[in-house]
């Protein structure tokens, strides 16, 4: 372990489009735990579309954020935390973090699932998933479904998760060709665009010329227009985020067919996930034995480095990352010490 520990701070607030400069790097002694609590080195870091939302306001300034992460218990000063224990926290984006044990949550072991998961497919961005098509949706077998921003961590999640639960159609926006025929070729995507080619009325009406019965909205905007006007009767919108919305600085897009929600009875509604840790068991059930046997694979971006977090953090707003991006320790395993690591199970997709 070194005997410096970093915490990345934000500086100032952005207009638009955030930049490294509104980031600071901080150095410190690693810090020691007191009695109650034990020293954690992390290993795995989550950077999410929701941070851009809280540095509008949410993150105080010149203080370390906040976050999701995976860390390895090296020194405890209490009985309930084990040294060498693995767990998860929300201390963020800091190579070292002390915790109390009500602050973590002791992550289980999956024979051949790696540990980067519990942030992706197993952690709230595959509880995100679940929860609005199982909760919110109520997503029924062979229901036709339209997924926005579907190549990155939660839309992945959701076609893999959808996949598995029996939907009819699936149909999904990313935002160049080539992560549209990713969506095809590797998630089991029947049929996705590039929202970036033309107005998305056309290009989803092209894509489900049939209509479709759910939305799963992560953006906003022209693609929650469109989707309003293909949902058929008792259609359902699953409100996740407005990430086309986090860095404008314009007047945001108006909705045309609000009508449409009344005389098609469509429903529409939002949530957040951290409401429903109750349904974390019910997804590990649900997902491990498919990661295990490699029917679901991982779609991940690992950027390698702490040193390179707001990096990782920028170039998911732009859209760089496949799948849920996630920034690991140099030199750390991608799978839980002594478990075995089948190839098949996880997608690689590592930033260069």
């Amino acid at each position: 372990m070194t005997e410096t520990a970093l915490t990345v701070h934000q500086t100032a607030r952005p207009h638009g489009f955030p930049t490294a400069g509104h980031f600071a790097f901080v150095e410190s002694p690693v810090p020691a735990p007191a009695p109650g609590t034990a020293l954690v080195e992390n290993l795995f870091w989550s950077v999410d579309p929701y941070h851009r939302e809280m540095m509008d306001g949410d993150f105080a300034l010149n203080a370390p954020l906040e976050g999701r992460t995976i860390g390895r218990v090296v020194a405890s000063r209490d009985p309930a935390l084990a040294e060498g224990e693995v767990v998860f926290h929300r201390q963020g984006w800091r190579t070292h973090a002390v915790v109390t044990p009500d602050e973590v949550r002791r992550l289980p072991r999956f024979e051949g699932v790696s540990l980067s998961a519990h942030l992706g497919i197993l952690g709230g961005t595959g509880l995100t998933a679940y929860v609005g098509l199982t909760r919110i949706a109520e997503l029924r077998e062979g229901q036709d479904l339209f997924v926005s921003a579907a190549a990155g961590g939660v839309g992945t999640a959701t076609g893999r998760l959808a996949r598995l639960m029996g939907a009819g159609r699936l149909v999904g926006s990313a935002g160049s060709a080539a992560k549209a025929a990713h969506l095809t070729e590797h998630v089991g995507y029947d049929a996705a665009f590039d929202h970036r080619s033309g107005p998305a009325a056309g290009l989803l009406a092209e894509a489900a010329p049939e209509g479709i019965d759910v939305y799963v909205d992560n953006v906003g905007g022209e693609q929650l227009d469109a989707a309003i006007s293909a949902l058929r009767e008792r259609g359902r919108i699953v409100r996740v985020g407005t990430v086309a919305q986090y860095n404008a600085t314009g007047t945001p897009y108006a909705l045309r067919n609000l009508p449409d929600i009344v005389e098609k009875s469509l429903r529409m509604e939002g949530f957040l996930v951290s409401d429903y840790p109750h349904l974390q068991e019910e997804l590990y059930e649900f997902v491990v034995p498919h990661l295990q046997s490699g029917r679901v694979g991982l779609d991940e971006t690992v950027v390698e480095g702490f040193d390179r977090i707001v990096d990782a953090f920028l170039g998911m707003l732009r859209g760089e990352n496949r799948g849920k991006m996630i920034v690991r320790a140099p030199g750390e395993r991608r799978t839980d010490p002594g478990s075995r690591t089948d190839p098949r199970t996880r997608l690689r997709h590592a930033s260069r």
